[in-house]
C-alpha cells in the first residue's frame, strides 16, 4: 500500500532524528551547522590547531563560495574566517582521504590568494593564509597530530616566507593534549562524552534543542531535495546519452538497409542496361553477318547498310574477325 504524504513526512522525520543522533562534528553536514555564526567555536578550534592562543577571530562564513576567475573551477569552503591581524583561514573537514589531496590543498590556498588581492594592490598586501584539513584518518601514516606544509628554499634550507601555510590535522590522533582531546570531541556523537564545553554546547544545541533540531531537519530536507535534483539531472543526461546511442544504432541500421536497397536497385538497373546493350550488339553482329552472306557484301558495306556509326564500326569489326 502506498504511503500518504503525511506518513512519508513522519517517516522522514524519524529517519532524520535517528541520523542526527549518530552525527559527529567531523561529519560535513553537522560541522557546517555547528560552525555557522559560531565565532567562539571557530576561534577555540583554530587556537588549538595553530598554536596561536592569542588569536582573535573577527569574521566567519560557512559554505563560502569562491570563484573570481571566469571559467575557473569554483570551490566552497567549509569554514572561512579572518583574525584581527588580517590572516585568512580555510578550515576543511574531510572524512575521505581522497578529498584531502595535496593538489586540492594547493587549489584552496591559491583561491584564497585570488580572493584577497584586488586590482591595484601591491603583492606585499597579500595576507597570510592558512589552509587546514582535518581528516578522519592519518593520511600520512606517521602518527603525528599535525603535518605542516611550508615552502622551503632547497639551497639555503630556509623558509621561503611567502605567507602560505597548509596544515593537515590527524583526526585519529588521541592523547591528553588539547589537540588529542579536540580530535576525540570531533569524533563523538554524544555531547556528554566531549571534553570541551564550547564544542559540547554547540553539539547539544543541534541535537537536543528544539530550535537546533529543526535547523538540522531542514538541512536534511535540503540535502534530500538536492539529491533528487541531481538524480533527475543525471537521469536526464543518461537518458539523452542512451537515446542518442540508440538513435545512432537505428540510424546506422536504417542507413545500411537503405544502402542495400539502393544498391540492389542500382545493380539491377545497371544489369538491365548492360544486358540490353550486349543484346543489341549481338543482334547487330548477327544482322551484319546475314547481309554479308546473303548479299555478298563486305563487313564495311554491311555496317554502312545498317547505318552503324563509323566510330563504332571498329568494335564490330573485331567481333567479326
Amino acid at each position: 500500500m502506498r504511503e500518504s504524504e503525511l506518513e512519508r513526512k513522519e517517516r522522514e522525520r524519524r529517519d532524520d532524528l535517528a541520523r542526527l543522533r549518530g552525527l559527529r562534528p567531523i561529519d560535513d553536514d553537522f560541522m557546517r551547522c555547528i560552525f555557522r555564526d559560531n565565532i567562539p567555536l571557530a576561534q577555540f578550534v583554530l587556537r588549538i590547531i595553530t598554536g596561536k592562543y592569542d588569536l582573535v577571530i573577527t569574521g566567519l562564513e560557512t559554505q563560502k563560495d569562491m570563484k573570481r576567475l571566469v571559467g575557473a573551477r569554483s570551490i566552497c569552503l567549509d569554514a572561512y574566517g579572518h583574525d584581527s591581524e588580517g590572516r585568512k583561514y580555510d578550515l576543511e573537514i574531510q572524512r575521505s582521504d581522497y578529498g584531502a589531496g595535496t593538489r586540492r590543498a594547493r587549489y584552496h590556498s591559491s583561491a584564497m590568494d585570488i580572493e584577497n588581492l584586488d586590482a591595484g594592490q601591491e603583492f606585499d598586501e597579500l595576507p597570510d593564509t592558512y589552509t587546514i584539513f582535518i581528516t578522519e584518518h592519518d593520511v600520512f601514516g606517521r602518527g603525528a597530530a599535525f603535518y605542516p606544509i611550508e615552502r622551503v628554499n632547497l639551497v639555503t634550507n630556509e623558509p621561503f616566507g611567502d605567507g602560505e601555510h597548509i596544515l593537515y590535522v590527524n583526526g585519529a590522533y588521541r592523547d591528553e593534549s588539547d589537540i588529542g582531546k579536540l580530535m576525540h570531541d570531533f569524533s563523538c556523537c554524544d555531547p556528554d562524552d566531549m571534553n570541551f564545553d564550547v564544542i559540547k554546547d554547540a553539539t547539544r544545541y543541534y541535537k537536543e534543542n528544539e530550535e537546533g533540531v529543526a535547523i538540522m531537519c531542514r538541512a536534511f530536507e535540503e540535502t534530500r531535495k538536492e539529491g533528487i535534483a541531481i538524480g533527475l539531472a543525471q537521469g536526464l543526461e543518461q537518458g539523452r546519452e542512451q537515446g542518442l546511442a540508440q538513435g545512432r544504432e537505428q540510424g546506422l541500421a536504417q542507413g545500411r538497409e537503405q544502402g542495400l536497397a539502393q544498391g540492389r536497385e542500382q545493380g539491377l538497373a545497371q544489369g538491365r542496361e548492360q544486358g540490353l546493350a550486349q543484346g543489341e550488339e549481338k543482334e547487330r553482329i548477327k544482322n551484319i553477318r546475314q547481309l554479308m552472306r546473303t548479299l555478298n557484301l563486305t563487313a564495311k558495306q554491311a555496317m554502312d547498310a545498317l547505318m552503324i556509326p563509323v566510330d563504332q564500326q571498329a568494335k564490330y569489326m573485331e567481333e567479326l574477325n
